[in-house]
């Protein structure tokens, strides 16, 4: 196994491109962990609080599931601490290999991935309209961004840690917030390119705000705006929360891939 992606590892990914997104993206950049052999395996760990990718070929076999379990297991990564974003059947095999060495792990979330090649307008307008976030809205953008992640529950950082997020959101360009006809920013959103595709994430509308149609509006018109960039807009969603999905089917994203996280 290597420590250092080249050519190959971005190729093997090409088909898993909607359900690996991240990990395309992560590979490139700084780790703590990072094992591949370039054809069936890749591990990569940035640091925490963020989950350890693990991509396995769609007909891995007992042996290269093994493979995986003892790199993690040698790391020590299986002490209770971390997450893993895995293909299901890896995930079943970690399970049962875990529960085997009187270890407990279950999965926490299931996902979808989508893409978008056609918007749908959505059929119902909410009032108000999107604004691209700047230096101005740092202290607001840090709340939501406080606000999303104590909803979600994972990856928490203190003020400090959001605060650095919000500036290197900001400085994209591709940072957006909706503001309602009184003038509060009510939901966010971004986009995040990389290669031909926009991640379409930190989707959130603040509680008192909810069920009228501020993210619908909000995403369409992000997604619209990565598309005139020249991205194919993706996004990851919790499989288990149907309302979320049905919104984004709307407006025209299209299930393309399934994975899971267990912790």
């Amino acid at each position: 196994m290597d420590s250092f992606v080249d050519e190959r590892d971005f190729k093997i990914l090409e088909d898993d491109k909607y359900t690996f997104f991240v990990l395309r993206r992560i590979i490139g950049g700084k780790c703590e962990l990072l094992m591949t052999d370039h054809e069936r395996l890749i591990i990569c760990f940035t640091n925490k609080p963020f989950p350890i990718w693990i991509w396995t070929s769609d007909d891995a076999t007992k042996e290269e599931m093994e493979k995986a379990y003892q790199i993690v297991a040698e790391h020590s990564l299986l002490n209770g601490e971390y997450r893993f974003n895995l293909k299901y059947d890896l995930a079943k095999f970690f399970i049962e290999r875990a529960a085997a060495d009187g270890k407990a792990l279950s999965i926490s979330t299931n996902m979808f991935a989508y893409d978008c090649q056609k918007l749908i307008e959505p059929s119902k307008k909410a009032d108000g309209s999107i604004h691209r976030c700047s230096s101005e809205d740092l202290d607001e953008l840090v709340d939501f961004l406080d606000l999303f992640h104590k909803e979600i529950g994972i990856d928490q950082k203190d003020r400090d840690g959001y605060r650095m997020d919000a500036e290197a959101f900001i400085n994209t360009g591709n940072m957006y917030l909706w503001k309602n006809e009184q003038g509060n920013h009510v939901a966010s959103c971004k986009f995040a390119p990389n290669g031909n595709l926009a991640s379409i994430n930190l989707v959130f509308t603040c509680p008192e705000y909810r069920r009228k149609h501020y993210a619908e509006n909000l995403v369409y018109q992000v997604s619209k705006l990565a598309m005139e960039a020249g991205y194919v807009p993706m996004l990851y969603t919790d499989a288990d929360y149907a309302a979320s999905n049905a919104c984004y089917e709307k407006i025209g994203y299209v299930l393309r891939g399934k994975l899971c996280t267990i912790s």
